[in-house]
């Protein structure tokens, strides 16, 4: 008797030590040596399971508001609380950037690197934003927003190319460290240049702003598509589409917004301080020059506050056809993206780049490309809602299919007015 209660006792205990083992959790671990990664003054309360955090990013390469970074050591069916604070680094006035920056509703995460959810809402307690996310993995990617890096570019111009025969991967030049810039070359057909239209899609001149390539995706894909409208304006122009200007500062996780000294974005003068600006402007200055260019987009991501909107200049510093053309395409982009399910938040009035909004406006792409433009080029600044519930990449691809499908309606409208 005695002998059985010794061998259940032993038993028991046995059970309760190799239970412990099993619950025993791994130390949780960051690890930021990718590309895009950003993150500093991590601490990690390995008994909260916790991690506090800010970006990283060096100031003087834009704005510090990215965060992309991975978390090792959860444990199966674990919840990991992420708090978030802003930056704490002085930024062109001398002071942080608004923490808003950097605090989306929903954090970003994934448990392979390519596909990319939303945590549950995050809450603010003070000065952090906090995150609760458990992924049922043992690692997990966490981010601002959902990335899109230089690899990724690359293997998006590439796949499209493998896929059609009317699509090229291509580059738009090296940057100034070196880096490929990916672009999409697509028309299809005999049709001599001089016959085509012109479009040229542009994203990410900051390099924080990563939804904006995600757009540019989606607008790829649409015009290889086999939807008769995409093959008719594959037909009938010729489509050029840059996932990523800042190719530099989205690889080594810089905000690049008014980084030094100045932005992508405000680089379009006669002497560019950046390659990509540099060759892009050429290219587009040949567009011109053939009396071909059509559509020019530029594409963004706003404020935390702000839905989708077009930036335009005021109308006393254009002339017609051009004002009556913009308006005509933002008609039709405002039907097209306010049609996706799930909404995407899309506002009917655009917001004006002038002399008010800051000292190099006249060098923001989307104003010079206005100025110096053919009479009836349409130019814009797209700033598609980082901060809500469907700013994923799913539902950016579907901004940028329903702005590929703007533009072959707008020309196609075009195609029908000069013929009669």
């Amino acid at each position: 008797m005695i002998f059985r209660v010794l061998v259940a006792l032993l038993t028991i205990a046995c059970l309760s030590y190799a239970a412990g083992r099993c619950n025993a959790q791994e130390p949780l671990a960051i690890g930021a040596d990718f590309e895009g990664a950003s993150v500093r003054n991590v601490e990690i309360d390995q008994q909260a399971r916790s991690v506090s955090f800010m970006p990283g990013g060096d100031p003087e390469r834009g704005w510090p508001c990215w965060w992309y970074f991975r978390i090792d050591g959860v444990g199966l069916d674990e919840e990991i609380t992420l708090r978030l604070r802003g930056s704490s680094a002085a930024v062109e006035n001398q002071k942080p950037l608004a923490a808003s920056w950097a605090m989306p509703s929903q954090a970003t995460y994934s448990t392979d690197g390519e596909s990319w959810l939303h945590t549950s809402q995050g809450m603010r307690q003070g000065k952090w934003m906090v995150y609760k996310v458990k992924p049922n993995a043992s690692s997990l990617y966490v981010a601002w927003g959902p990335p899109y890096t230089p690899q990724t570019a690359q293997k998006m111009v590439r796949e499209i190319g493998n896929r059609s025969a009317h699509a090229t991967a291509t580059e738009l030049c090296r940057s100034r460290a070196g880096r490929a810039v990916p672009m999409l070359h697509v028309r299809e057909g005999l049709r001599e240049s001089k016959e085509r239209f012109g479009v040229w899609v542009q994203a990410r001149q900051h390099a924080w702003e990563s939804g904006s390539s995600w757009v540019a995706h989606g607008f790829a894909e649409w015009i290889i598509s086999d939807d008769p409208p995409a093959a008719w304006l594959r037909q009938h122009a010729d489509i050029f589409v840059i996932p990523i200007m800042d190719v530099d500062n989205t690889a080594t996780g810089n905000g690049g917004k008014n980084a030094l000294p100045h932005d992508h974005n405000r680089d379009w003068s006669p002497e560019p301080h950046w390659n990509e600006t540099m060759a892009a402007q050429r290219m587009v200055t040949d567009l011109i020059a053939e009396d071909r260019m059509d559509v020019f987009l530029d594409l963004h991501n706003p404020a935390p506050g702000d839905p989708s909107f077009f930036y335009i200049l005021p109308r006393e510093l254009i002339d017609e056809p051009m004002i009556g053309l913009r308006d005509r395409f933002i008609d039709l982009a405002y039907a097209n993206i306010s049609q996706i399910k799930p909404m995407i938040p899309m506002s009917r009035n655009p917001k004006v780049t002038g002399a008010s909004y800051h000292p190099l406006w006249r060098q923001i792409s989307a104003n010079w490309v206005s100025m110096n433009g053919n009479a009836d080029t349409v130019s814009l600044c797209l700033e598609t809602i980082w901060n809500s519930p469907n700013s994923t990449a799913t539902g950016y691809r579907a901004v940028g299919a329903s702005l590929a499908a703007t533009v072959h309606e707008y020309l196609f409208e075009r195609t029908e007015q000069q013929r009669r």
